[in-house]
């Protein structure tokens, strides 16, 4: 029964990450279940096999952004847990902007607002975690002092560079843009005498892998 829910679970998955290329763009809400099965590559049938509603579509993909959030390491006693969590929360934060676009959430406050509210308290949740990381790392001698919250609204440049006139008409690639922020980020945050603590070869893998994931949803 268990093996029966997870593949049930798999194939959501798959099937609302088809959906989710194409709302991230478009938002959903003109959408009606025939639109949806022919955008996840599945028949009618299909798609009522696994999802009764359209509502029930859109609290999964929720759900999974919620889960997606949730998941940043929280507790060690090791000092890597700076570098870490730096580079675990550099890779969320630039795949959430990715997917979760202001035309999703727009869409989602005005058909489907428990849902909008869920999301929205886990990324203020995100957010308090991360303030409370970067006092962490000031307070323990990793980080320079800076206020976090600065940090973060720094973020939202990403929506408007991750843009493909942008990276046309200045000639750069997603991957260049990515890596150059996550350095930018690096030397901004850790006191130089901590830089020698991270090892980026562990991060370039993960930055390849974002770009590959952004140029594909982009072009």
């Amino acid at each position: 029964m268990e093996r029966q829910i997870d593949k049930q679970h798999q194939m959501r998955q798959k099937f609302t990450n088809r959906l989710l290329l194409y709302v991230r763009k478009n938002g959903f809400q003109g959408l009606k279940m025939d639109e949806i099965s022919k955008i996840m590559d599945i028949s009618r049938a299909t798609l009522y096999k696994y999802f009764s509603t359209k509502e029930d579509i859109i609290t999964f993909i929720v759900s999974g952004f919620v889960e997606y959030i949730h998941e940043i390491i929280e507790d060690s006693d090791s000092d890597q847990l700076f570098v870490q969590r730096f580079q675990q929360t550099f890779e969320q934060t630039i795949l959430l902007k990715e997917y979760i676009t202001d035309i999703f959430l727009r869409e989602l406050e005005n058909s489907y607002p428990e849902n909008y509210e869920r999301l929205k308290e886990a990324m203020k949740q995100r957010e308090d975690q991360e303030l409370a990381f970067y006092e962490e790392g000031i307070k323990e001698g990793f980080f320079n002092k800076i206020d976090g919250r600065l940090i973060i609204m720094q973020d939202e440049i990403l929506s408007n560079v991750l843009d493909v006139k942008y990276l046309m008409e200045n000639h750069l690639t997603v991957y260049q843009v990515l890596f150059d922020y996550y350095t930018l980020k690096k030397f901004q945050l850790f006191k130089p005498d901590k830089i020698k603590m991270m090892d980026d070869n562990l991060m370039i893998p993960r930055i390849e892998h974002m770009a590959q994931k952004i140029t594909k949803n982009l072009y």
